[in-house]
């Protein structure tokens, strides 16, 4: 959970300005929670996909005010507009209790309502449910999934413009996508959904991972998505939204590096299949992380944006971030062209 740090008597004026607008950005949140709470809203749990071992579990959920006895999740079915994503009403530091192998755990939400919590517990491995309860509301169910320790090879996947084209980082398309596109306008990548199921039938019981650099508030929009068009089921990790107590944006790539490291650490004994574009930063970040875990790395497969797309994203990256790794990386416009190069690398 973040923390606002006072700044020192050395701090620059940008440090100073920088705080003041999370402290701008938290007496809104405050403002407009005590709003939601006359017209009689209530805490509700909006869980996420959750992964972990067979000792440790890392939980993810948000605490929003929603109107009482009205399910938050919408129907694979219903058409939804970005923007209602963002204006939902997060409960500061709310308390969760949750529910796992028999055992109750009290965690707290950051700033944005979002809980990241690891828990010890003991769990069989494959797919697994827990509860969540926030306040006097009832509970509700998340699935979490759970590695088989004989696992050895697991999948990494960033979303936009991996397996979803979403022509980012362009600010003004951005926030068409984000913002105003229905969800349903949202076209997948051509094979990317195959070739990912592919690589997880290959290894049973192995964890996959949706890293990016999105924010929490579209995660019931990306988890719809990934279902729609047959992604193969793992857990989301996202961003922050707004400004945090030493920055004015979050930042997406030390997002990214730092979930790689993370995911390292958590399972030491799996090599990951790194999957990314070369539209943004992945070459770059992925290039790095194996830098530093060549042990970690069992291939990398950037997806090649079109001409179109690669124009629409900025342009591409200069492809030198991986001269001094010894992981195989491997290149294709489509999920097909990478399913055939990685069945020659034996991973499929």
């Amino acid at each position: 959970m973040r923390t606002r740090q006072q700044p020192g008597p050395g701090a620059s004026k940008t440090a100073l300005t920088l705080h003041r607008a999370a402290r701008i950005d938290d007496a809104w949140l405050d403002w407009r929670a005590r709003r939601g709470r006359k017209r009689g809203l209530v805490a509700t749990v909006i869980p996420f996909t959750g992964y972990g071992s067979t000792t440790l579990l890392r939980v993810l959920a948000r605490v929003l005010l929603t109107k009482p006895d009205v399910t938050p999740a919408v129907a694979p079915s219903q058409r939804v507009r970005g923007w209602r994503s963002f204006t939902s009403i997060p409960v500061v530091s709310a308390s969760v209790t949750i529910v796992a192998g028999g055992q109750s755990y009290e965690v707290q939400a950051d700033r944005g309502g979002v809980i990241d919590a690891e828990i010890a517990v003991v769990l069989e491995p494959g797919w697994q449910q827990i509860t969540l309860r926030s306040e006097d509301t009832r509970p509700v169910v998340a699935n979490v999934f759970v590695a088989d320790p004989s696992v050895r090879v697991g999948v990494i996947s960033d979303i936009d413009d991996t397996v979803m084209v979403t022509a980012l980082p362009r600010p003004l398309l951005a926030a068409w996508n984000t913002f105003v596109l229905d969800e349903h306008a949202r076209t997948p990548v051509p094979g990317m959904a195959v070739m990912l199921e592919r690589v997880v039938r290959r290894h049973e019981g192995t964890p996959i991972v949706y890293l990016s650099t999105g924010a929490w508030n579209v995660a019931p929009t990306l988890s719809r998505f990934l279902r729609r068009h047959l992604y193969p089921a793992g857990a989301l990790l996202l961003t922050d939204w707004g400004p945090t107590h030493d920055r004015l944006f979050r930042s997406g790539r030390q997002h990214k590096a730092d979930n790689l490291r993370r995911l390292a650490a958590e399972f030491p004994d799996i090599r990951w299949l790194l999957v990314g574009d070369d539209g943004q930063h992945d070459e770059e970040i992925y290039g790095t992380f194996a830098e530093e875990h060549p042990d970690k790395v069992a291939a990398i497969a950037i997806r090649q944006l079109s001409v179109p797309e690669a124009v629409l994203a900025g342009g591409r990256s200069k492809g030198e971030e991986h001269g001094k790794t010894t992981a195989p990386w491997v290149y294709a416009p489509d999920g097909a062209g990478l399913l055939e190069q990685l069945e020659e690398l034996g991973l499929v």
